[in-house]
């Protein structure tokens, strides 16, 4: 397990040195032009990166296993945040949506702490019914619920997208818990209604989703976005047009240094660095299943799962995005975006993945 605690902590490393490279190169323009400052996001991508490896290191230093004695707290607290994002002069108002705290001038997403605390939340509830996983009001309904109630609280801001990704990662959990696959079959198609609804009832979502299929009906709106993305996709070649020359940051395409950073990676450094991002990302999935696999403790298999999915999904769901092969969606790339409170609470999961890989090794040589 050691050589697998190692081999994550370079992956993330690298992904995080890597990104601390391409935000400068992506920014740099756009934040000269607007703060006069071309370090400006670097600047704050640096105390976002020192936050993160202190709260990595916090979460490091004390058995993870604790954490249960206080999960059931921390998810209240994070959904009473998450419920006062809403709250007029409380929340930070952007794009129509309500997703940010502001504090010293430093954003803060409580959905993203959500997401972090309710993998907590499911991992204990899930290892404490193993027994009874088969019965679904007597075990599954209940965390179901807090599932249910965190994605409604998202919908609210609004934030559909989150909220998918949330129940994505919850419904595998309960699935890889025991769960029968003929109720999670059922859930599915209950949920199908409803994402209907949220979707094509919903002008601006629906409109999305139409640029998605054909973005070249809206080439200045709604498709847009897509568009610029592919363009930046395209140019880059095999081996990119160089570090530091991308055309597209240079105010073609919006949030170049935040969600559509891997198309600036695509176009300056070519499929040979997106290819190289995707494959980082690849043995960070499969280290993280590793651990998984290798922990003996219900708990901490949950845990160590749920974690590697939850960075997984963003990961797959961006890059997905910037392909062209979902609809937009805005979410930064895992340690490679410009930071903030995304940026932090995934160097966090890695700090807690590493916390159960060697408190198994700890486990391991008492019984040897």
């Amino acid at each position: 397990m050691k050589q697998i605690r190692n081999s994550l902590a370079i992956i993330t490393l690298l992904l995080l040195s890597f990104g601390l490279i391409m935000v400068y190169s992506a920014s740099a323009i756009y934040a000269w032009q607007n703060t006069g400052d071309s370090a400006y996001f670097l600047k704050r991508h640096v105390i976002y990166l020192a936050l993160g490896f202190l709260l990595t290191f916090g979460v490091m230093l004390f058995d993870y296993r604790k954490l249960r004695e206080f999960v059931k707290p921390l998810m209240l607290i994070s959904l009473i945040l998450l419920l006062l994002v809403n709250v007029p002069g409380l929340g930070r108002q952007v794009g129509g949506a309500r997703r940010w705290f502001s504090i010293f001038g430093i954003g803060f997403q409580p959905s993203v702490l959500v997401g972090f605390v309710l993998v907590i939340y499911l991992a204990d509830f899930l290892a404490r019914k193993q027994a009874t996983i088969a019965s679904f009001w007597g075990s599954i309904a209940p965390g179901l619920a807090v599932l249910g109630f965190s994605v409604l609280l998202l919908l609210v801001q609004p934030d559909l997208g989150t909220a998918i990704s949330f129940v994505l990662v919850g419904l595998i959990m309960f699935f890889v818990a025991g769960m029968r696959i003929e109720q999670l079959l059922a859930i599915f198609a209950l949920s199908i209604p409803f994402l209907y609804m949220l979707v094509f009832k919903v002008a601006y979502r629906k409109r999305r989703i139409l640029a998605f299929l054909d973005p070249w009906a809206d080439p200045r709106g709604t498709g847009f976005q897509i568009i610029q993305a592919q363009i930046a996709l395209g140019s880059g070649g095999l081996f990119g047009l160089g570090l530091g020359q991308s055309r597209q940051k240079l105010f073609y395409l919006p949030a170049a240094h935040t969600d559509f950073i891997f198309s600036i990676i695509s176009e300056e450094l070519g499929i040979i660095g997106a290819t190289g991002v995707i494959i980082l990302f690849a043995l960070f999935f499969w280290h993280g299943i590793l651990i998984a696999r290798e922990v003996k403790d219900a708990f901490g298999k949950l845990l160590s799962f749920g974690l590697t999915m939850l960075i997984s999904l963003d990961a797959i769901i961006n890059i997905g995005v910037n392909l062209g092969l979902m609809p937009t969606k805005g979410l930064p790339l895992p340690f490679v975006s410009y930071g903030g409170s995304a940026l932090i609470f995934d160097m966090a999961s890695v700090g807690l993945l590493l916390n159960i890989a060697k408190h198994e090794d700890n486990s391991t040589s008492v019984i040897n």
